[in-house]
């Protein structure tokens, strides 16, 4: 019998590293990152309907539900490239903070092109998924993809890496949002005064399944041309209790800590309490759940 709904978990990510190579002749930045997908999650509902169109109800109600939403966006992607067009229900609850570096809406866009292809059995290879995801969002494909990925172009030149070490991953993202397009602007004003990550050095420790080499070559390149009160003093704090690493993710404003202890990240995470509504212990995971 043919399933009418679905439910998946839709994975955010972090990024390892972050790197600014230059501006493209069609005015994109070039960039080079680490990107790791991470266990907090937004729970998707995809359910046929009978009414047509496609409806988006979620429990952030200042979140749009047009196409400014890119879970819309990537429902009518979807039916414009197979022609299987059906009414659609998307009911979205986030977990994953808003306008925090993390990929929260591009991660729901993902989970909603690899669902909607279960559901409808369209049979689409995760090329035509990638390919799909690259028209809605910049982040959309390493959220097909998932797992531990090292990007470059505008993130959609991508190479899967072995999974990162397993390790315990501190989030904690300060009330205030960032605007990406403001942050590239900042950088660009900086970008003479920045200190770019060894992006090979982490690639290579990763592969070794070193986690303390890791820790000590990562960097955002935001973090310089952005600096942030909030982000200096949860990464003092995180490092405090005894982080490997902590750093901005995307262009931010969450704050992410690296700890190969449990219990040092306990104490990390009631410490960040205080300096930061949303607060999580999550590990790195691979693709998107169900």
């Amino acid at each position: 019998m043919r399933r009418d709904a679905l439910y998946l978990k839709a994975y955010g990510k972090i990024n390892l590293t972050l790197d600014i190579l230059g501006l493209l002749p069609n005015g994109y930045h070039s960039v080079e990152m680490i990107l790791q997908q991470v266990s907090v999650y937004d729970r998707l509902e995809l359910r046929l309907t009978e009414e047509a169109g496609v409806r988006v109800e979620n429990n952030r109600p200042w979140l749009p539900t047009d196409d400014r939403n890119l879970a819309v966006r990537a429902a009518r992607a979807f039916f414009a490239y197979t022609g299987q067009e059906r009414g659609l229900r998307i009911r979205i609850t986030k977990f994953i903070p808003v306008a925090a570096g993390m990929a929260g809406g591009s991660a729901d866009a993902a989970a909603v092109l690899v669902g909607l292809n279960r559901l409808l059995r369209a049979g689409l290879r995760q090329e035509e998924l990638l390919r799909l995801g690259a028209q809605i969002g910049a982040d959309v494909p390493f959220c097909i993809l998932g797992g531990t990925v090292l990007a470059r172009g505008i993130g959609e030149e991508m190479e899967t890496l072995p999974p990162m070490p397993d390790c315990h991953i501190l989030l904690a993202k300060p009330r205030q949002g960032v605007s990406t397009p403001q942050a590239y602007q900042k950088y660009d004003a900086a970008a003479d005064r920045v200190r770019h990550p060894d992006t090979a050095a982490c690639v290579q420790a990763i592969r070794a399944g070193d986690l303390a080499a890791l820790a000590g070559r990562m960097h955002n390149v935001f973090e310089d041309a952005l600096p942030i009160e909030a982000v200096r003093r949860l990464k003092e704090t995180m490092l405090s209790c005894g982080a490997l690493a902590a750093q901005m993710s995307g262009s931010g404003p969450t704050v992410f800590g690296l700890f190969d202890d449990a219990d040092k990240a306990a104490r990390a995470r009631e410490a960040c309490k205080g300096k930061a509504p949303f607060v999580f212990l999550c590990r790195p995971v691979r693709g998107i759940g169900g």
